[in-house]
């Protein structure tokens, strides 16, 4: 199954679709900051705005370390550390985001606080308390054993440690039109609601301290980004989507804004809690 998944993500040659896509649209590669990188990676629902309005709600402290839990190409990490000036460890399971993470990285000189590695969240490489804080952003729709993934950010993260969950969820329609940006297909699409979702983090320990319902939202941002796409080109070489996630990335906004208008999916934000009494 993680081979699927990590098909469905890599891309041959991604560093250097970058590093062209980025000198053909006037970039200066050396003078980069994280604002000028938000078309290729900040492709989660809401953009870098929803991330930072998710963030804030935490209160991290500039000697806080935290994990970024299916990094991708690292925007949202790189946007921690700037925004926070705390350190970052991003892993992802697609072994060909790491290299372009870490290009972009030093082209953003944040290296010094944000680093990359290849992984699964099933097993993660850390040792017991290690974190005081866990991202993980659109990534648990590409697990199918939610428990384990739980367990291990339990595990991993010190006592009283924030989970911060930025999801999508199934919603009551079972009709999902693909692709969508986490699948092609259903054969790796794993959604489940979150009245299921809630209970199984509980288990493993985590109490939920805030939880909001941001679908409304989700639609209206979907629904601009369907009207730009239906303008501009998603050619591999143009600074969009397209050159991470591929030719499918021109059916996301019809896509995307369907799926989240039909109620076949929804987006939640919350924020939990490691107990010390598990």
């Amino acid at each position: 199954m993680e081979s699927q998944i990590k098909n469905h993500y890599n891309s041959d040659n991604l560093t250097q679709k970058i590093k062209t896509a980025l000198i053909n649209a006037g970039k200066n590669l050396s003078t980069l900051k994280p604002k000028d990188l938000s078309a290729i990676d900040q492709l989660h629902t809401g953009g870098a705005v929803a991330s930072l309005e998710l963030l804030k709600k935490i209160n991290l402290s500039p000697d806080a370390l935290v994990l970024d839990a299916g990094c991708g190409i690292g925007g949202s990490s790189r946007l921690l550390a700037r925004q926070f000036d705390c350190r970052v460890i991003g892993i992802d399971l697609a072994d060909k985001f790491i290299p372009a993470a870490n290009f972009l990285t030093q082209c953003t000189a944040l290296e010094n606080l944000v680093s990359f590695q290849q992984g699964s969240i099933l097993d993660l490489p850390f040792e017991e308390n290690t974190f005081d804080a866990i991202l993980c952003q659109h990534v648990l729709m590409n697990i199918k054993d939610k428990s384990r993934a739980a367990k291990e950010f339990f595990r991993v993260l010190k006592p009283e440690g924030k989970l911060i969950l930025h999801e999508i969820t199934k919603g009551q329609n079972n009709t999902l039109v693909f692709p969508v940006p986490w699948a092609a297909s259903p054969d790796i699409s794993f959604l489940e609601p979150w009245d299921l979702l809630s209970p199984i983090f509980e288990i493993q320990g985590f109490k939920t301290l805030s939880y909001s319902d941001e679908t409304p939202g989700a639609c209206s941002w979907w629904e601009k980004i369907k009207a730009v796409s239906q303008k501009a080109s998603q050619a591999v070489n143009i600074l969009g989507p397209g050159i991470v996630l591929g030719e499918n990335a021109r059916f996301f906004g019809n896509n995307m804004h369907a799926n989240f208008t039909n109620n076949s999916i929804c987006l939640v934000e919350a924020v939990l809690k490691k107990r010390y009494d598990k």
